[in-house]
């Protein structure tokens, strides 16, 4: 098939662009290196050292043989895309396009309005390039478990049934997203069912948990392959941020009680979830919603399972409970179903010790490029101005940006 990742430069995108790649697939990535620029905008970086994708593509074609397309630009520019998605005809669109940061739409109005227009506008444009060019192509879209918040009650996938009034119906699960991040990827939600309502297209739409790892089968044949690592208040995942406490010797730094529960998945999981939606695609029309995680766990849990792991290698690591700047509840219900991607033959893996004492070595190898001054919290949800390295920037893109472009 012919694939097109959106996005494919990012943590996710790369791997999953090599994954399909490896399958034998004909593989084009869009991607406007912004996640990059944003870096350089906030003073983050990734612990792993990554390439440029210049470097990346043609390092992939090296060691394989296999060719991945690169189009730079942004969805944005709609003719940008309709040059793109002509010249490469996809038969799926995998899209990983989006700010993925909750942290960094809630700095302020301007990065709000940044995110919301980035994600929703960007998925708009993707909605009508596949109607008027590929309109049987199959849309894959990353979304996440954050759309649902924390109800008390199970959340189901996508969907839930609702007697009222002696009357019922299959309606989209109430949303009650905790960020405006959150926010846009409901947005997205909507206008995608709505699309494939009026025009037929097919999607499916991946809610996916918080993603763990670095090694894939493709990113271990060479050190250039590497995908990102974040680990800073902005960027990073509370599992990455752990990690580097314990290996700098750092208390680990729980927000509030430390209930907040969540979904996670291993990113092999990941590139296998897409695989799978990608070979059994839904019917002409039908919007589709596959909850992707395959284990929940506290941010709590999370700290001990580190402090166990840690001290085994004698980093005598610690708790500390500090303020939580969310705006969230530290400890609530939490089920949620996920049991249609397991259906179609997902093998998942666990968060076992051995994965962990493999992460925190990668960690460890890489400590002395840890700018520690970035792990702490920079972003109050209740705060409408947070004063950050982020305050007065302008999203700049880097110079080595400008070239790749």
């Amino acid at each position: 098939m012919n694939i097109l990742v959106v996005g494919g430069d990012g943590y996710l995108g790369w791997p999953q662009s090599m994954y399909l790649s490896k399958q034998g697939h004909d593989v084009g990535i869009i991607d406007n290196l912004t996640r990059r620029a944003w870096d350089v905008e906030g003073g983050t970086h990734s612990l792993t050292p990554i390439q440029t994708l210049h470097d990346r593509v043609t390092l992939w074609k090296k060691l394989t043989g296999c060719t991945i397309e690169a189009y730079v630009g942004d969805l944005q520019d709609y003719d940008f895309l309709v040059d793109a998605m002509t010249q490469f005809r996809p038969d799926a669109v995998v899209h990983f396009g989006e700010q993925r940061s909750a942290p960094y739409s809630m700095i302020d109005r301007k990065h709000a309005v940044r995110t919301q227009t980035n994600n929703v506008i960007g998925t708009l444009n993707l909605l009508y390039a596949i109607k008027d060019l590929c309109p049987e192509a199959h849309l894959v879209k990353l979304g996440t478990m954050g759309e649902y918040g924390t109800p008390n009650i199970d959340i189901e996938e996508g969907f839930i049934e609702i007697n009222h009034n002696g009357r019922k119906d299959l309606l989209p699960f109430p949303k009650q997203p905790g960020s405006f991040y959150h926010l846009s990827k409901v947005h997205d939600s909507h206008n995608i069912m709505f699309a494939c309502k009026i025009w037929g297209i097919r999607s499916t739409d991946l809610n996916q948990g918080v993603v763990y790892g670095l090694k894939t089968d493709e990113t271990q044949l060479d050190d250039g392959l590497a995908t990102r690592f974040d680990y800073d208040g902005v960027w990073g995942t509370v599992l990455n941020r752990y990690c580097v406490q314990a290996a700098l010797g750092r208390p680990l730094t729980v927000y509030g009680k430390g209930g907040q529960t969540r979904g996670f998945l291993d990113i092999r999981d990941t590139l296998r979830c897409i695989e799978i939606a990608i070979q059994s695609p839904p019917a002409q029309g039908e919007y589709r919603v596959f909850n992707q995680f395959t284990e929940q766990f506290s941010v709590l849990d999370l700290a001990n399972l580190v402090q166990q792991i840690g001290n085994r290698k004698g980093l005598n690591v610690t708790i500390n409970h500090i303020s939580d700047p969310r705006v969230e509840m530290e400890q609530h219900y939490y089920n949620a179903k996920h049991t249609k991607l397991l259906d179609l033959g997902l093998v998942p893996h666990d968060l076992s010790d051995v994965l962990l004492d493999s992460l925190m070595d990668v960690v460890v190898r890489h400590r002395d490029r840890v700018r520690e001054e970035t792990l702490m919290p920079q972003v109050n949800w209740r705060s409408t101005h947070n004063p950050s390295s982020y305050e007065t920037a302008e999203s700049p893109v880097a110079e080595s940006v400008k070239a790749e472009r």
